[in-house]
């Protein structure tokens, strides 16, 4: 879609307000989680169940509530789902001179495991969440029981962004892309390379990920968290060392119609670098935890608890 294209859908609908209020969404949703602060910046967690924990990392542009439907699905299997937000995106704070790099954001959610207390995990990585999930594996890999791959991305070096989002990396059009960005066009972009099955997500929760987007700075961290890709040579050779899971179990699960990071070229990337033959395929697009919770939480479960943590 063209940026003329988003324009034409900003205009036939409603304009906005510039200050994002909270919904009721939101305030239901911030009630099933918590604050806490790690490395003096403040963030907030999602975290049910009492088993063995289950790290799941969060991409672009969204937060720790793409997992709001995974996190008690995996709390009902026996486990400790938990769920935080990385900095500049979600209810995190979105400091100024922060490093929000992938390695950046890596050190920060080594310092977020500690401050939850977290010993030992199972560790769920999704968009760019791979990449700093990756990080978090290469700072303490005795530490991680299995490592769940999700549609993301393991050759750094080579990735080249998806359409709708590379917009976003360039300074100048960034800010105007994202100003454009309202819920009807977010809806749309959802309904083309996100969610297979919109029924199952309604509006209004979808619309939430727009408020969670741009609330406190209109978006500002995010856009330098796309800045901040590094896409280089010595990060491809450090992810596919932590996906070769030498020292822990992994697993590929793909939501198979996604358009962005499809299965027959991204998926196929992460199962030659982790030495796989086949992945888990489940009939969903990129954001395959709004229609596939169930299904994913059952198969991260298995997986868990087939790499059970012992004391």
């Amino acid at each position: 879609m063209a940026i003329g294209q988003f324009r034409d859908l900003q205009e036939s609908s409603m304009w906005e307000s510039a200050v994002m209020a909270k919904t009721s969404v939101l305030d239901d949703y911030e009630e099933t989680g918590r604050r806490f602060t790690a490395d003096g910046v403040g963030s907030f967690v999602l975290d049910q169940g009492s088993g063995d924990p289950v790290v799941c990392m969060h991409g672009v542009p969204a937060s720790a509530y793409l997992y709001r439907k995974v996190v008690p699905k995996l709390a009902a299997h026996g486990l400790r789902g938990i769920a935080f937000d990385l900095p500049g995106l979600g209810l995190a704070e979105r400091p100024v001179g922060f490093d929000y790099t992938w390695s950046g954001l890596g050190r920060w959610s080594v310092a977020a495991i500690d401050a939850l207390g977290l010993e030992r995990f199972h560790l769920v990585v999704h968009d760019i969440g791979g990449p700093v999930g990756f990080e978090v594996a290469a700072a303490m890999p005795e530490r991680v029981a299995s490592l769940t791959v999700l549609n993301t991305v393991v050759d750094a070096e080579d990735f080249r962004r998806p359409w709708s989002m590379e917009p976003f990396a360039h300074r100048y059009v960034g800010r105007a892309y994202l100003s454009m960005l309202n819920k009807p066009i977010f809806r749309t972009l959802m309904r083309m390379q996100g969610v297979a099955d919109m029924k199952a997500v309604p509006a209004r929760e979808l619309d939430a990920y727009v408020d969670l987007l741009k609330r406190g700075d209109n978006g500002a961290a995010f856009l330098q968290i796309m800045r901040g890709f590094e896409r280089t040579a010595q990060k491809q050779k450090l992810y596919r060392g932590v996906v070769a899971g030498d020292r822990y179990p992994v697993q590929v699960v793909w939501g198979e119609r996604d358009p962005a990071l499809t299965l027959d070229e991204h998926g196929q990337i992460v199962l030659r670098a982790a030495g796989l033959s086949s992945s888990v395929n489940l009939p969903g697009k990129h954001f395959l935890q709004e229609d596939q919770a169930g299904p994913l939480a059952a198969q991260i479960a298995a997986f868990a608890n087939g790499s059970s943590i012992t004391s």
